[in-house]
């Protein structure tokens, strides 16, 4: 007991940690919160409870991603044009998907502040502007990892030099959970991409089409794989 507690302390007390709680938490609320107002309509005060809470957790996150730009930067700049990668492809994709990223935060920044009354501009263009580079960078991501997962496949049964820990080649055993790893990734970034598609203007595929409930299963689902991912070690892009 006092070491799960531990466990769950040490998660909250770093940024990352307490953003993926806070992010399961809030399409968690989402989940709840539009089932229940769903069947039981919108006089139903624990449903509506659970969407207020939602969209304040959800403004928490947007807030707090005001602080994200620099550390994007040091990131992109570290990974710079991907000299290091050896597959021309993820080299050329993972840059393309760190400028989606980059560019990602100050839309929103934008909009957030139109929101706030900071400045004063319409901010409907800014969300859809970061709703589609969202949308992009998990499409990059999808294909990252889909051209990762055709590598293992094709290296699984037999080392190969292209997948190394410094000069030992990976063991069966460690592909089999890098490809794991790499499905799981596939299967967040998909279930975010629905959302984003979800948040663009109507009109385009099913924007504004997703019930509240779908929106939070979504959310819920990508959170949880996110932690998992965390908790042994992999990595899965989501806001």
């Amino acid at each position: 007991m006092a070491k799960s507690v531990t466990t769950v302390v040490n998660v909250l007390e770093s940024y990352r940690g307490r953003d993926r709680m806070i992010r399961t938490l809030c399409y968690g609320c989402q989940l709840l919160g539009g089932a229940i107002t769903q069947k039981y309509g919108e006089k139903q005060q624990c449903g509506m409870s659970l969407l207020i809470v939602a969209s304040q957790l959800s403004h928490c996150r947007t807030v707090l991603r005001l602080f994200d730009d620099l550390s994007m930067l040091a990131y992109s700049l570290q990974y710079g044009l991907g000299k290091k990668e050896k597959d021309c492809l993820i080299r050329w994709i993972s840059v393309l998907g760190n400028i989606f990223d980059q560019l990602y935060y100050p839309c929103e920044h934008m909009a957030w502040a139109a929101d706030a009354g900071v400045i004063h501009i319409k901010s409907d263009k800014w969300w859809t502007a970061s709703t589609a580079l969202w949308g992009l960078s998990l499409m990059v991501g999808v294909i990252r990892s889909l051209r990762t997962l055709l590598k293992l496949r094709r290296s699984k049964g037999k080392h190969s030099s292209l997948f190394c820990r410094g000069d030992r080649p990976k063991s069966r055993g460690e592909i089999k959970f890098q490809m794991r790893s790499e499905l799981l990734c596939i299967v967040g970034c998909l279930s975010d991409l629905v959302n984003a598609i979800h948040w663009m203007p109507p009109g385009f595929l099913w924007g504004g089409c997703s019930p509240t409930w779908l929106v939070g299963l979504m959310g819920t689902i990508s959170s949880v794989i996110g932690i998992y991912q965390t908790a042994v070690g992999g990595s899965s892009a989501g806001v």
